[in-house]
């Protein structure tokens, strides 16, 4: 397979800082929605751990790159995944201290993941997170794309870092997938990894929010519960679009870029850093 020289791309670091002040989120602070509240916290207690997995997949092949642009995006990437981390530990610290297990969540992915490390050959391991970067760049372009994901977000600090994550996880979304093609990974490899990598999110957001559930009374108000629950049929991060988007993944020949979202990116840096961005004053 011939690979194509890498186009250039905007992947940017930016240093920011998010705070939660004592009493500054609800207990329920996705919108008042009981399950979507656990599932976020689920999502956002995997990212540290996550992050550092994806780091350490892309950086183990870092000195086989040869592509200029590619090596420039690399080291760009390591430093985006390297705030998201850091930011997402606050977050999930602050949600641990409002009842959410997120501790216990971050402990089983770090342990599986290094697991993972060790049983696992090291292109497998950048195909899973080539697998796991479509998952959030497409759950990224949703929020960037439909208001209603960001209405569902509403309006507080927690709104601000998914927004800053989902802007910089659409930049670098090719990335891992341009290094896996640049090493030879095949695309039978490719598809599989994707397989694994959506089993895995999924069985542990799934299970995750299950075990959070159980320890917030809310959940055992069976009206409050349901409610929630059949809420999920209008969600839109379970739109067929973003279904469709997500086995695209599966196609020959597929590349992230086949979704374009230079316009959407282009919006959304004015709109969070740009002269008066509403993020510009979290830069550090």
């Amino acid at each position: 397979m011939t690979v194509q020289p890498v186009p250039e791309r905007t992947v940017r670091v930016r240093r920011v800082r998010f705070a939660y002040p004592r009493g500054s989120l609800r207990r329920h602070y996705v919108g008042g929605d009981l399950v979507m509240s656990h599932i976020v916290a689920v999502l956002s207690a995997t990212f540290p751990p996550g992050e550092d997995f994806f780091i350490r997949s892309v950086r183990h092949y870092s000195d086989r790159i040869t592509d200029p642009e590619l090596k420039k995006q690399i080291k760009a990437f390591i430093g985006q995944e390297v705030v998201h981390g850091r930011e997402h530990d606050v977050l999930n610290r602050t949600l641990r201290e409002m009842g959410y297990p997120t501790h216990r969540v971050d402990r089983f992915v770090e342990r599986a993941l290094a697991f993972g490390d060790r049983i696992m050959p090291p292109r497998v391991r950048l195909g899973q997170t080539a697998a796991f970067e479509h998952w959030t760049a497409t759950l990224a372009e949703c929020v960037l794309s439909d208001p209603r994901a960001r209405e569902l977000l509403g309006d507080t600090e927690v709104r601000r870092v998914l927004l800053w994550h989902a802007l910089e996880e659409s930049e670098h979304k090719a990335v891992a997938f341009d290094v896996y093609r640049a090493v030879g990974g095949s695309e039978r490899m490719r598809r599989r990894t994707m397989v694994e990598a959506s089993f895995g999110l999924l069985a542990v957001v799934v299970i995750g929010t299950f075990l959070s559930l159980l320890g917030d009374r809310a959940a055992y108000d069976p009206r409050r519960l349901f409610r929630s629950l059949a809420a999920l049929r209008r969600n839109p991060f379970l739109d067929p679009a973003v279904r469709a988007r997500l086995r695209a993944y599966n196609r020959p020949g597929f590349h992230p870029d086949d979704f374009d979202a230079t316009e959407l990116l282009e919006r959304w840096r004015a709109e969070l850093f740009g002269p008066d961005g509403s993020l510009t004053g979290r830069l550090s």
